[in-house]
């Protein structure tokens, strides 16, 4: 096998066009494949990172959040250090509470979407003491 990297990452959501909008709004993504599969799912991606948003398909909310089994626990976005001060900034003007994490060898603001799911936002560009 010889995998080159992730194609896209499918997420359930509640509400497709909000979900599509607010990527591409809030995150800078960029919708792809426009018209394509009657509109489900839709694309969206930054540089060599790709969603695709697909409605929730019961009655209940299923998250990546939700409690119990398997389940993606959150999407890690890399920046340099310039673009994780600029997103701090864009998130606090936005309203869109965060929490900052320092790994050590980086640092991480995590957040989440209209859906609930948890992002995150990681530099390795720090200063090392």
């Amino acid at each position: 096998m010889n995998l080159e990297a992730i194609d896209h990452v499918a997420l359930s959501v509640a509400d497709v066009k909000q979900s599509t909008n607010w990527y591409i709004d809030v995150l800078g993504f960029e919708q792809r494949f426009e018209g394509m599969w009657d509109g489900v799912p839709v694309f969206v991606g930054l540089g060599n990172t790709a969603l695709a948003f697909f409605p929730v398909r019961s009655g209940k909310k299923n998250f990546s959040g939700s409690a119990g089994g398997p389940r993606i626990l959150h999407l890690a976005f890399r920046t340099d250090q310039k673009g994780f001060a600029v997103a701090q900034k864009e998130l606090r003007k936005r309203g869109i509470a965060f929490e900052f994490q320092d790994h050590e060898i980086s640092h991480s603001i995590y957040f989440q979407d209209p859906d609930g799911h948890e992002l995150e936002i990681t530099t390795y560009d720090i200063d090392q003491h």
